[in-house]
């Protein structure tokens, strides 16, 4: 659904909170519990790569609510590797919102009973407000000419990229690199992993979450590459200007972070109405330009052109639809015992 479109209904619902404030002491529902004066507070755990993003949107959110609803809120930020971060919104880490780098960590948290059924299909396009892709991030002069997958398993080539098994960008990293192989193989699966063993040889750090393989590579200076997300490629180029370069591989994927609210959470903490307004006003065009000014590909269509100078609109990418859907790829590459750790551990 699309925000413009909803934006009635969506106000309307959000004035419910307020209506809740002003019971508050009248009745023991949770949603009552706020106190106006004071503000609400909302917490989004998140993933590694999506810090300055949410922190700029947050202020973004915060005017917007001001401006329609008249609350101040305050909203609390947590960052990690995307499966780490599942795992602890599991184990009782009381996220109002998730806004992670793949599906599968969310219907991870909706598998322990903290997210309603039909999660995805509650926000316009599979709840994926922005996307990216894996791009490959090399020093100035690119040194070891660095083009292609296949550059990746050369004698010599040192890789940083983070683990599958805590960072749901590892896991794009990845399904990119294999799917270049498969098409390189013709889909043969046992030449296919001998690549993919030597591309893991080479891997110097495996980092547990995607901003801590950046700082390995950028600040640290280890390694030749940097298997990144599309956005922590340009934000490292920011940052460090005329010290980088970014490489963009034949084939890559299209990687679809997913947003979610965690139903058990919010109803207990009164915050269901806010934490949805929080999601969907992600689909706003002011919020889909931020993601874009902070290397997020806007997911709507007209706003990710206007940074067509920006993004490489033209790059050959596969999608987990390609692998099965997220509960397939998990199953069949990252599963203890599966693909990855026959690879890794070898």
């Amino acid at each position: 659904m699309g925000f413009e479109k909803n934006k009635r209904t969506f106000i309307m619902a959000a004035t419910g909170i307020l209506a809740c404030i002003l019971c508050a002491g009248c009745t023991g529902n949770p949603e009552s519990s706020a106190d106006s004066s004071k503000g609400i507070e909302l917490l989004n755990v998140s993933y590694d790569p999506t810090r300055e993003f949410y922190a700029k949107y947050n202020e973004l959110f915060r005017k917007y609510w001001k401006e329609e609803i008249g609350q101040d809120i305050t909203v609390t930020q947590s960052h990690g590797g995307s499966g780490s971060q599942a795992r602890s919104v599991i184990e009782g880490n009381e996220a109002d919102v998730v806004t992670l780098a793949l599906a599968y960590d969310i219907t991870a948290i909706e598998e322990a009973g903290l997210i309603d059924s039909g999660w995805m299909e509650e926000f316009d396009k599979n709840s994926s407000p922005y996307t990216s892709t894996v791009v490959f991030l090399v020093r100035k002069g690119n040194e070891k000419n660095i083009r292609d997958w296949d550059d990746l398993v050369r004698d010599g080539v040192e890789v940083i990229t983070p683990n599958p098994k805590t960072s749901g960008g590892a896991c794009w990293n990845f399904l990119a690199a294999w799917a270049y192989w498969q098409e390189q193989d013709g889909n043969n699966k046992e030449e296919t992993m001998k690549y993919m063993k030597k591309l893991y040889e080479n891997v110097l750090v495996l980092d547990s979450g995607a901003r801590g393989a950046t700082n390995t590579f950028v600040e640290n200076g280890q390694g030749d590459v940097l298997v990144a997300w599309e956005n922590e490629a340009f934000l490292s180029m920011e940052e460090y200007p005329n010290q980088y370069e970014i490489v963009t591989p034949s084939i890559s994927i299209l990687a679809q972070p997913s947003v979610a609210v965690v139903d058990q959470n919010a109803k207990e903490h009164g915050t269901t109405s806010l934490a949805e307004a929080y999601l969907e006003y992600l689909y706003s065009d002011e919020a889909q330009r931020l993601a874009g000014e902070n290397y997020y590909r806007p997911s709507k269509e007209a706003i990710l052109q206007e940074f067509s100078g920006q993004f490489d609109l033209d790059m050959n990418l596969v999608t987990i639809d390609d692998f099965g859907g997220w509960n397939q790829a998990h199953k069949d590459y990252f599963d203890d015992g599966e693909v990855f750790d026959q690879i890794y551990t070898e």
